[in-house]
């Protein structure tokens, strides 16, 4: 097992399963989140802006954030935000 060729075929392996394709599926599942996207989500882009969208169009959004609406591109999501539940007695 001294051989260099079969080492570098278990290191790429090894890379191939523990780094590539654990980010292969995040990123499958991060575009099919976008896909399903609607207005009244709210959203967190790359950039840290948080807002809700108003108008899903084909290759952007429409949000509505803090200092007014801006459309941005759909590839700029990076997820859902999570809105904490009322607590129950208050």
């Amino acid at each position: 097992m001294n051989n260099p060729l079969i080492m570098m075929a278990l290191m790429f392996g090894l890379f191939y399963f523990m780094l590539i394709r654990p980010q292969q599926r995040k990123e499958k599942e991060r575009r099919k989140m976008i896909e399903q996207l609607r207005a009244g989500a709210k959203v967190i882009f790359a950039g840290g802006i948080l807002g809700t969208i108003v108008e899903a169009k084909e290759k952007t959004f429409v949000v509505e954030t803090v200092e007014g609406r801006m459309e941005v591109d759909r590839n700029c999501v990076q997820g859902l935000v999570e809105t904490a539940p009322a607590e129950a007695g208050k």
